[in-house]
């Protein structure tokens, strides 16, 4: 069970950066991008090559969070330049990305096993909340800049960030580039800690990502950046430990996995909405009793008269 929750723990540290990449383009600028599903294997896939070729494996890593943002650029591209709807912009890439990943690779997998790679010499329980830390603390100061602030205000509204004289094509670009980069460099790191990169490791990582915004947005709420970042860290977090402990219910399997997933979103999406209605009901049966109590009083004043 111990050994469980430290393996949900480091999962969750990793995965956290790939939540940090979905909250800016899913949250930040409203934008439903598909390309996660993409990207993720491409840093896995660019780190793992250049590992088995001899690279060091920091350069690897950066080389592949390189390659993620090229990858949300050009997604930014399709729908700005190339006015193709978001949601089509984000699958193109996603599909065009499969056989890119497949390039990269040469096959399935490759396996990193006896290579040198970031947590050869550390463990990544010593290494990631340092390095989940500093990427947040940094998106945090980012948000607070002027490039920033456009970026958070175009996924408000752009039609009013348009009227200051921002171009709007140019920040949802930047806002896809470096969410795709932070979601490549948890790919690059996943593979390195589980010591292969896989073509299929990116298939639902949008989801994943979802769910972790969704259930640390549910537990820390969203009222500031600072506390919407901490919030998709430590829903990551809360995911993998959510995960590891129903695959210890005897009739889950391993492959069970993706619908685990799945209720867990529902679930998550659903709260909030039931919460938000009993409140409502809530109310609106205190103001129907406080309005008959007024009216009794008057009514009853009106008789004593």
């Amino acid at each position: 069970m111990v050994n469980s929750l430290i393996g949900a723990l480091e999962s969750g540290l990793l995965y956290a950066l790939m939540a940090l990449g979905v909250y800016i383009t899913f949250r930040i600028l409203d934008f439903p991008d598909l390309t996660v599903d993409g990207s993720f294997t491409t840093g896995g896939a660019i780190a793992a090559v250049m590992i088995t070729k001899g690279a060091n494996p920091v350069t690897a890593t950066l080389l592949a969070c390189f390659g993620g943002i090229i990858a949300g650029m050009l997604t930014g591209l399709l729908h700005t330049k190339g006015r193709i709807n978001g949601l089509l912009s984000g699958i193109l890439m996603m599909i065009a990305l499969y056989s890119i990943n497949m390039r990269i690779l040469s096959k399935p997998n490759v396996a990193l096993l006896g290579e040198t790679t970031l947590f050869s010499s550390v463990s990544p329980l010593l290494l990631m909340p340092f390095v989940v830390i500093v990427v947040k603390l940094l998106l945090d100061l980012f948000f607070k800049t002027d490039l920033g602030l456009a970026l958070r205000a175009t996924g408000d509204n752009k039609r009013m960030i348009r009227s200051f004289g921002a171009h709007t094509d140019n920040t949802i670009i930047l806002g896809l580039s470096l969410s795709n980069g932070l979601v490549a460099l948890s790919g690059a790191l996943i593979a390195q800690q589980s010591g292969f990169a896989d073509i299929t490791s990116g298939i639902g990582m949008i989801v994943i990502g979802l769910a972790s915004v969704i259930i640390g947005e549910a537990i820390l709420g969203a009222r500031t950046v600072f506390f919407a970042t901490l919030a998709a860290i430590v829903g990551s977090i809360v995911y993998r430990v959510v995960v590891a402990l129903a695959l210890r219910i005897p009739w889950f399997e391993s492959s069970d996995l993706k619908l685990i997933t799945a209720v867990i979103v529902i679930v998550a999406l659903v709260l909030p909405s039931v919460r938000r209605a009993s409140k409502q009901r809530s109310l609106a049966r205190k103001r129907s009793t406080e309005v008959a109590e007024s009216l009794g009083e008057h009514a009853g004043l009106g008789g004593g008269r």
